[in-house]
């Protein structure tokens, strides 16, 4: 409050004072003793044609024009304006004819003429949008915020109870940061002893260089790499392979370790680096998955038909992501291959993770294994070359029985008899009109159909230069 109004504002005019409380205000309204509204005052036309377009608040009382959960708010607010002079600010909210409520922040005053109330409102909606947007933003962030914990937790279930050994290295001064149980029992060291170590310091001399250089080429072209070294606790060999990933605003190394015993015979090592290198290089696509059918291990080959940028795109992956025509072709395969143990030469379609699709044959086997269940090892073969090049003869069925069965489960019954009906019947019409010489009356009455229908079904299957124009429209 002014300290000397008298004397700062003088002999204000009621004109002059009315347009400074409709300046210092969005709305302001004259009520009487019993509250109902005398005058009214709006600082901005869109909000006087939102609240009070049919100038329905002359003369109704003010509690009447506001929301049924604020009307006692308004009674407040006057009563405690009678009383003492002025009330404190109370938040109330307008109906609106767009369906979303107007909330404005009041207050009341007496100004001492017949017990008359001046009401001032200041428009919150502004507020009120910054509110909602922040609470959406909040519920937001929560959200994310729960994602990435329960993604934590999935990651550190994973690096636990992982039977690969696995580490991760700071890229800068190449010290490692963690290391799951498996790497741990690998170098047979606890982790106060592993973590915040140099890793290359954990092989001997030449392969504490090799993984050096190693992490620097990995480091400089972003691109996995691997290396074979020799551990320097004991006489075994390791493949490390190293992958470079951000996180934050730090570059790290995600290490995997192979351990491999150098105590078995040469040929014996020989043996298994062939097999490896036939299984990288084989130009077949190469799968092994677990006994759920998600993938271990898959080769170049069938990355390259997958459209994958590298095998920790297909790892942990089900096959039937990239494999089989529907949902239950994949299903028909694992579930042949679990009872009998080996399919072979099953017909159906890979599909690229970027939309190519090519006609594939697979067959697989069941791999022994310690554990219960075994796994998978899967071959698949484009043939697609194969496919194209065979020509049928014309009046040939475009597939064997054999071919039929195998569709069975792949494609829905009615689709397989349709297709088989439609086929029956265009070779029967193709033979009678060989047979009748090309009379089509005596083709249809061979074929105990009438002339109009022949002609239909000569256009259905494409045999139209059998059919003259105009003839058989409507049949």
């Amino acid at each position: 409050m002014f300290k000397s109004p008298k004397e700062s504002l003088g002999d204000l005019g009621a004109l002059s004072a009315a347009k400074l409380i409709a300046a210092a205000t969005d709305v302001a309204l004259v009520v009487d003793g019993q509250g109902v509204i005398l005058d009214v005052a709006f600082n901005k036309d869109e909000l006087s044609l939102e609240l009070d377009g049919q100038g329905r608040w002359l003369g109704a009382k003010l509690a009447d024009v506001v929301t049924s959960d604020t009307q006692t708010k308004i009674r407040e607010l006057l009563q405690e304006a009678t009383e003492r002079g002025s009330s404190a600010w109370r938040q109330v909210n307008h109906a609106s004819p767009g369906g979303e409520d107007v909330p404005i922040l009041y207050s009341a005053v007496e100004f001492g003429r017949d017990n008359r109330l001046l009401v001032m409102g200041r428009d919150l909606r502004q507020l009120a949008m910054m509110q909602r947007r922040l609470v959406n933003a909040q519920q937001s962030m929560e959200r994310d915020y729960i994602k990435l914990r329960h993604a934590e937790t999935r990651y550190r279930l994973l690096f636990q109870v992982s039977s690969e050994a696995v580490m991760i290295v700071d890229s800068s001064n190449e010290t490692i940061i963690d290391a799951n149980p498996a790497a741990l029992a690998l170098f047979e060291q606890s982790a106060p002893q592993m973590l915040n170590s140099s890793f290359p310091s954990h092989f001997n001399g030449a392969s504490s260089q090799a993984i050096s250089n190693l992490l620097a080429d990995v480091r400089a072209t972003g691109r996995d790499n691997r290396v074979r070294v020799h551990a320097a606790n004991g006489p075994r060999d390791c493949d490390v392979s190293a992958s470079l990933f951000r996180q934050e605003n730090a570059a790290l190394f995600l290490i995997r370790l192979s351990s491999y015993s150098t105590m078995p015979e040469a040929g014996g090592l020989k043996a298994t680096a062939m097999l490896a290198n036939f299984f990288e290089s084989a130009a077949d696509g190469l799968v092994i998955t677990q006994y759920d059918g998600r993938i271990v291990k898959a080769n170049l080959a069938f990355l390259e038909m997958a459209q994958l940028g590298n095998a920790e795109q297909s790892r942990g992956e089900s096959l039937d992501r990239w494999l089989g025509r529907t949902g239950v072709d994949f299903s028909v395969a694992l579930a042949n291959l679990r009872q009998s143990g080996s399919i072979k030469l099953f017909t159906t379609v890979l599909r690229g993770e970027y939309g190519a699709t090519a006609e594939v044959e697979v067959s697989a086997m069941s791999l022994t294994d310690s554990e219960d269940k075994p796994s998978f090892g899967f071959a698949i073969r484009n043939v697609e070359k194969r496919l194209s090049a065979a020509s049928t003869s014309k009046r040939e069925l475009p597939r064997s029985v054999a071919q039929l069965t195998e569709l069975i489960g792949r494609v829905p019954l009615r689709d397989l008899v349709r297709e088989t009906t439609d086929v029956i019947e265009k070779l029967s019409i193709e033979a009678a009109l060989e047979l009748t010489g090309d009379n089509r009356a005596s083709a249809a009455d061979m074929l105990g159909l009438s002339r109009q229908s022949l002609y239909v079904k000569l256009r259905r299957y494409g045999l139209a230069e059998h059919a003259p124009e105009g003839e058989g429209a409507n049949d």
